[in-house]
């Protein structure tokens, strides 16, 4: 890159950000060397799903990353970030479906498994693609040497290890259990994948007959009435006295006519509802608990689409709701339904598709989380693990101290095909890390198991399977543990606790030492970005737009850990303002320079100004460095935004105008030298925020020829050299005290071009030398600076000037110097006349009985605060007239 290129007049990052782009991969920036032994700094990207692209949510979390791995880069850390894609099982296969129905009229079946996985993975390779161009469009610093895949043949390979040798620990089993069932997706789902929303209901209650006592019945009360089919027992608590005397004795199951037992069972909670609960093993998790203590039949009576099975009677084929309506009728009309009462609850639906799932037996694959899950909970106990903010352990701690066993099978055909093989012969069934076709035990052909593994089964060993596991590679020595994970805080339980579990468990070690926390991002109006609302933003329309530095200032713009953010235009449009302000400024500095190289000079040639300066930006340096360190994102960026703008903007660059228009002088290659060495610094600092433009600025600007990129410039860091503490105190009471004069000046309409005297009557004369007053002079209209510790009223005083005071002056500027006297008493005059009139007429108005009594009193109020105003007003136009004389 060429050093002193020319900065257009307008910042239009379209015309640098894809060029800058390419030539950073070009010269392998992104690559670390795995031979480097500076300390690691590794991250793997949270994969995105290969189901379509990036959205906003994914832009904040790859932002996020970004700024910490560059921010790490330039500090010296041998850096890796890894990125990559996820195959997203059930999501993805319900896209390809929805692709080939609408499209071409054809089922998966309709091809078959083969020719379906070829069109998935035609849909992966487009789509993660197109995942892979926005993430270079925002700029991800990502190793694209390392780009991995969950379902590439190395993290294919991880998988089957991992699944095999839990499988010889006894960890992972086949049973015959109650799982949460998607009907729409036709697949069994994890505990995790279940969400839970609140939806009107009803609880109906029914009565069930007692065999052998004429008119004797008990009540329950269901919110499935569809379910009872499948009842096997009613249950009663066995210290309930209402209820105990029910124990062993016989129901009949209305409309199916079946007996089932009375039991005692402790699961009934006493006091709750009528005191009996039926018992539907094979569609309740509880019920399936008291079943297997009791040793009750289970009797499912859906098919995998939700339909009822023979087992429903004459319901046989409905819609599961479709059933309760016709059930209830019947129920009704035979005298067997008590009442029906209304009542929300809380029902689970698929994180997918949003059907409300049904519980059902199955026979499926698990993960027996209990004993893996307590060395993960340590971890996070001991501090091995670091939540950030911490308050998220919590949510953490709540859902592992819970854990159930992981249901992984999928009823798909998108995924990792589970490495069970079985025997029709002789039954025996084979898990194998290598595929077999006959069986071990007689010979015989082998079928592989139909189904496929959660999608989060292969996500989990994502920190270890991305360098190359279970092989001992020497990226697996150098960058395992992870430094950090960036997530969302709505993965959690689907991620982050796998990660912890199978970390762990396959390489003994925690996968990353701390989990940053980010919230949501959500619309200007607080709500979820959704397809529904209509209101999703697409990442790359807004590059398009705004550039990719504008995206990335906005989504970091306010950010802190843990806490859902709000996108709006107005953010686009403050970020874009702060870049045009940065590449003005910029430009400013560029065509005021002569020097070739910046060398900060000695502390005896600096101006009080230029000490200033330093001192403000090393205090910016310490407040970056601490909030990125404690990944305060947001404070970060707020530190340097405030330091660019209003104060080397808006007031360094002013101060130093006068040097630089002072051609070939010590000054004014002084003050180039401190300009180009702060705004160098700006650079790398906002750099792992806004990477393009601070890279187009830094190839301008005079720098170390042998630091080619400002990516692998050297961050800044404190250095007490720069720090000028009296100097500093100085140049802010003079920038305080001209912010009060032109404040003063702003508010009286005085035009800039109209000069005043300036007295300034402070304790500190040492703050406003001679070589100060050239500042007033530029900076606040002075037309003369006068300075001492106490003016005599002889000479000035409130009664002739307008008086300012400030934290370490007083300031006088005289009425003279300010305004035209005739004018603006011909002006005050005319103000106290109108202001006149209007008390009468307010007087007037409010003294009429009729109005106060008949007018609405926010009116009456109204008036009366208007004649308080007017006569405050009057009063201060009088004292003006005053003290013109």
């Amino acid at each position: 890159m060429d050093q002193h290129i020319e900065l257009p007049k307008t910042y239009r990052p379209g015309d640098f950000e894809d060029r800058i782009y390419q030539t950073w991969c070009e010269k392998g920036y992104f690559t670390p060397d795995v031979t480097n032994n500076a300390e690691h700094f590794s991250v793997v990207i949270p994969p995105p799903n290969v189901t379509g692209q990036l959205h906003m949510g994914h832009a904040l979390d790859e932002t996020l990353q970004d700024i910490l791995v560059r921010y790490k880069r330039m500090q010296g850390y041998n850096t890796l970030w890894i990125p990559g894609t996820d195959h997203a099982g059930i999501a993805t296969q319900i896209k390809v479906e929805e692709r080939l129905r609408v499209e071409e009229g054809l089922t998966r079946y309709d091809l078959g498994r083969e020719k379906f996985l070829e069109r998935v993975w035609q849909w992966k390779d487009k789509y993660e693609a197109r995942i892979t161009g926005q993430l270079k469009k925002l700029g991800a610093s990502c190793d694209w040497t390392r780009q991995r895949f969950t379902f590439d043949e190395g993290c294919s390979r991880a998988v089957r290890e991992v699944f095999v040798g839990l499988y010889e620990k006894g960890l992972i089993y086949r049973g015959y259990r109650i799982i949460n069932w998607c009907p729409r997706c036709l697949t069994a789902l994890s505990d995790a994948e279940v969400e839970y929303k609140d939806q009107p209901g009803s609880f109906w209650h029914i009565r069930y007959p007692v065999k052998g006592e004429e008119g004797a019945y008990v009540e329950v009360a269901t919110t499935r009435p569809e379910t009872m089919f499948g009842d096997t027992a009613v249950a009663v608590n066995p210290e309930d006295e209402n209820m105990k005397h029910l124990i062993g004795k016989t129901l009949i199951l209305p409309i199916v006519g079946r007996e089932i037992p009375v039991i005692a069972d402790d699961y009934v909670e006493i006091g709750f509802g009528t005191g009996c609960v039926k018992i539907t093993p094979a569609h309740d998790p509880n019920d399936f608990m008291v079943g297997q203590r009791h040793n009750l039949e289970q009797i499912k009576v859906m098919n995998d689409d939700a339909t009822m099975n023979a087992h429903a009677g004459k319901y046989v084929g409905m819609d599961r709701y479709a059933c309760r309506k016709a059930l209830v009728a019947d129920l009704e009309a035979e005298g067997y339904l008590v009442k029906v009462v209304p009542h929300e609850h809380n029902v689970g639906v698929c994180y997918r598709c949003g059907t409300t799932v049904e519980p059902m037996t199955s026979d499926q694959w698990f993960v027996r989380m209990k004993p893996l899950a307590e060395p993960a909970i340590k971890a996070v106990e001991n501090g091995d693990i670091n939540f950030m903010p911490e308050r998220f352990s919590k949510n953490y701690f709540n859902w592992m101290n819970n854990i159930l066993d992981w249901c992984i099978s999928r009823q798909l055909w998108w995924g990792h095909r589970i490495p069970a093989f079985y025997c029709d012969n002789c039954g025996e069934m084979t898990v194998s890390r290598e595929d077999i076709t006959t069986c071990p035990k007689c010979g015989k052909p082998v079928r592989q198991d139909e189904d496929v593994l959660d999608t989060w089964f292969s996500s989990a060993l994502w920190p270890f399977s991305t360098m190359g596991w279970p092989e001992e590679t020497a990226d697996l020595k150098k960058y395992y543990p992870t430094s950090v994970l960036v997530t969302g805080y709505d993965i959690i339980t689907f991620w982050v606790s796998r990660m912890i579990v199978s970390g762990l468990e396959q390489m003994g070690k925690a996968p990353f030492h701390t989990v940053f926390i980010h919230g949501l991002v959500r619309d200007a109006q607080g709500r979820k970005m959704s397809k529904s609302l209509g209101n999703g933003i697409d990442p790359l329309e807004v590059i398009e737009a705004y550039g990719a530095d504008a995206l990335r200032f906005a989504l970091s713009t306010g950010n802190s850990p843990g806490n859902d953010m709000r996108f709006s235009d107005e953010k686009m449009e403050a970020a874009r303002n702060f870049a045009n302000k940065l590449w003005n400024a910029s430009r400013f500095v560029r065509m005021n320079l002569t020097i070739n190289e910046a060398v900060l000079p000695g502390e005896d040639k600096l101006a009080t100004e230029d000490k200033w300066i330093l001192t403000e930006y090393n205090k910016t340096v310490a407040t970056v460095v601490n909030a990125l360190d404690h990944f305060e994102v947001g404070v970060a960026l707020s530190a340097i935004y405030d330091f660019t703008w209003d104060v080397f903007c808006d007031w360094y660059i002013e101060l130093t105008k006068s040097r630089l228009n002072e051609k070939e002088t010590e000054g004014n290659e002084v003050a180039q030298n401190v300009l180009c060495f702060v705004l160098n610094g700006i650079l790398k600092l906002l750099h792992p925020f806004m990477p393009f433009i601070t890279e187009e600025i830094y190839q301008a600007l005079p720098h170390d020829a042998s630091v080619e990129s400002i990516m692998i410039a050297k961050y800044p860091t404190v250095d007490e050299a720069l720090s000028f503490p009296e100097e500093s105190v100085r140049m802010t009471r003079v920038i305080n005290a001209i912010k009060a004069i032109r404040m003063r000046r702003n508010e009286m309409n005085v035009v800039p071009s109209r000069r005043a005297k300036v007295y300034l009557e402070t304790k500190y004369p040492e703050s406003f030398p001679e070589a100060s007053h050239a500042f007033f002079a530029r900076l606040a209209s002075a037309s003369e600076v006068e300075v001492a510790e106490k003016f005599d009223d002889s000479v000035i005083s409130a009664d002739n000037a307008v008086q300012i005071i400030t934290d370490s002056a007083t300031v006088y500027l005289p009425l003279s110097d300010l305004v035209d006297t005739e004018k603006e008493r011909a002006r005050l005059q005319n103000e106290e006349k109108k202001l006149t009139s209007e008390i009468e007429r307010l007087t007037k108005k409010l003294s009429n009985e009729g109005f106060v009594a008949k007018a609405p009193v926010a009116v009456v109020e109204a008036e009366r605060q208007k004649l308080a105003r007017y006569t405050e007003n009057l009063e201060g136009v009088r004292a003006a007239l005053a003290k013109l004389g």
